[in-house]
């Protein structure tokens, strides 16, 4: 199986990469989407390499998910894509959920979560809100019922702040399927929530005393 069937398998785990913007500079409505496609198709792969698979493009990253942005450039390319620092900018930058962080001499890069493999970005306990949501597909919402969330191949389940953004992503696999997560009521009974720096809440994992289906 190549890296680009791999992509696509990774990405059904994944928050959907944002199309990013691009002024209209006269020259037609195609040729604007047609960046904004090649904008999407890299930004997907580069999910693909920090989160999962940086070995795929010889890419290293040290213990806390951090890799070398010019080893990164170097890497995409080898594979045939074309790509320079204004460009992986420009990606981070219009990244619309902040999927990526910059170190701040801007010589490594990072996602911020939704790893498969072990890294330790160290995130400090917060308090959630009373209620967090989780989306899933229809398919999958019997089992979450009956044996709660767990964070599977990531590190931690991934909680969204509103319904709306639950929908969405349970939308990418199928019907979507909205659980309200009683948040406030696990954290005075004892479990951890982080905040990450792009906004996502994270636990180890939701039993299924404290769900309930949210109605679209």
């Amino acid at each position: 199986m190549d890296d680009r069937q791999n992509i696509d398998e990774m990405q059904s785990m994944d928050d959907r990469q944002s199309l990013g913007e691009r002024q209209n500079d006269g020259q037609g409505k195609n040729e604007r989407q047609g960046m904004d496609e090649r904008q999407e198709k890299l930004s997907r792969y580069i999910s693909y390499l920090l989160r999962h698979h940086p070995e795929s493009a010889g890419i290293n990253t040290d213990g806390e998910g951090w890799a070398d942005v010019d080893e990164l450039i170097a890497g995409m390319r080898k594979t045939g894509r074309e790509i320079d620092l204004p460009l992986l900018e420009k990606i981070v930058r219009e990244d619309e959920k902040g999927r990526y962080s910059f170190s701040e001499d801007r010589s490594r890069i990072r996602a911020n979560q939704g790893h498969s493999f072990p890294v330790r970005i160290a995130m400090t306990p917060a308090a959630p809100p009373e209620t967090l949501y989780h989306g899933t597909a229809q398919k999958f919402a019997a089992r979450i019922k009956n044996e709660g969330i767990c964070k599977m191949s990531r590190q931690y389940v991934h909680l969204s702040p509103d319904p709306q953004t639950a929908a969405r992503v349970g939308a990418r696999h199928g019907e979507p399927c909205v659980f309200a997560v009683s948040a406030g009521k696990m954290s005075r009974d004892g479990y951890a929530f982080y905040l990450s720096e792009n906004g996502v809440w994270q636990t180890d994992e939701v039993p299924p005393a404290y769900l309930k289906i949210y109605s679209l």
